[in-house]
């Protein structure tokens, strides 16, 4: 008998995962990547002629399957610039699920972000993702599982919010994710970004806050250790153990952060006098400049000139 090498055999297990579309408008063009619920893979929609990106299960299985029915019911009532929008949905021969979407060309936030990238731009690229994630809100859905890893870049800035297979419909009493506990104490989320809610298994009782929470971790990543005491204080605000303690959705947030980029005060921070006269410095910075420069050049004209 000989025996395959791992190379071998992830060429075997591809070549079995590999979707027929034999009955389908789509023509396969290549893999995208893989995750615990299945493969993303880039096809060609032949009636179209467009790229897409297909989702579909490695694995038949009951709970699996109704969760990416799921994940693509809720992305299909996200119409929004930074959710990728679904375009179809259906089954394979074999009786596997799948369901199409934009197909994103660009890199992951974590990548983006592995180079040198101004403060200020890494802040915009911020507001954009709480933009998508209040929208989300704003139709009744949670995203619970917010990271670098699950934002896109595209490839002319635009900014994408991704995987929404653990996501929340409030007042939805089903969960999407299938789990030997009940729905209530379930653990879904990822660790570092999960709020404590999540990490105690509460994923039942969540709400805006949990995702904030999540935001508030993202936002002290991106914004690389910067020890400016006013973006601290909105980021621990947004990572409060208790819930009441943290900002009340995500546009309260995303508004301290704004403020915070334009040279005003944010509500996190409770300024002194010294705080607030170094702010005002520094937004006024140029005009404070020219008034120097003006009065500096009257001194010496009055040294010199004796007047």
């Amino acid at each position: 008998m000989t025996r395959l090498d791992d190379r071998a055999l992830e060429r075997l297990r591809a070549a079995v995962r590999e979707p027929d579309l034999s009955e389908t408008k789509y023509r396969l063009a290549g893999v995208a990547g893989s995750g615990g619920m299945g493969t993303v893979y880039i096809v060609e929609d032949t009636e179209l002629r467009r790229r897409a990106a297909l989702k579909v299960l490695d694995v038949p299985d009951a709970g699996t399957e109704a969760r990416l029915r799921r994940e693509a019911q809720v992305l299909a009532r996200l119409e929004h610039p930074g959710i990728a929008p679904v375009h179809d949905m259906g089954a394979l021969p074999d009786g596997r699920v799948f369901y199409t979407m934009k197909w994103v060309q660009g890199e992951r936030l974590d990548a983006r972000l592995s180079r040198p990238v101004p403060l200020a731009e890494r802040l915009r690229l911020f507001l954009r993702i709480a933009d998508a994630v209040a929208f989300a809100h704003a139709q009744g859905v949670l995203h619970r599982d917010l990271k670098p890893e699950n934002v896109m870049v595209g490839a002319f800035g635009e900014v994408l919010v991704m995987d929404w297979g653990l996501a929340k419909v409030v007042g939805d009493g089903a969960d999407p994710v299938p789990t030997r506990k009940t729905a209530e104490s379930a653990v879904l989320g990822t660790a570092g970004f999960m709020s404590p809610e999540q990490a105690a298994g509460e994923s039942a009782g969540v709400d805006a806050r949990s995702d904030v929470y999540s935001l508030g971790v993202m936002l002290q990543w991106m914004a690389a250790g910067e020890g400016v005491p006013a973006l601290r204080a909105v980021w621990r605000k947004a990572m409060a153990a208790p819930r009441e303690e943290r900002y009340p959705d995500v546009g309260a947030l995303a508004a301290d952060v704004t403020r915070f980029l334009d040279g005003a005060a944010v509500s996190a921070y409770p300024e002194t006098f010294l705080h607030r006269a170094l702010r005002m410095a520094k937004r006024h910075r140029v005009a404070l400049g020219i008034v120097a420069a003006y009065l500096a050049g009257r001194a010496l004209i009055l040294l010199f000139t004796g007047r």
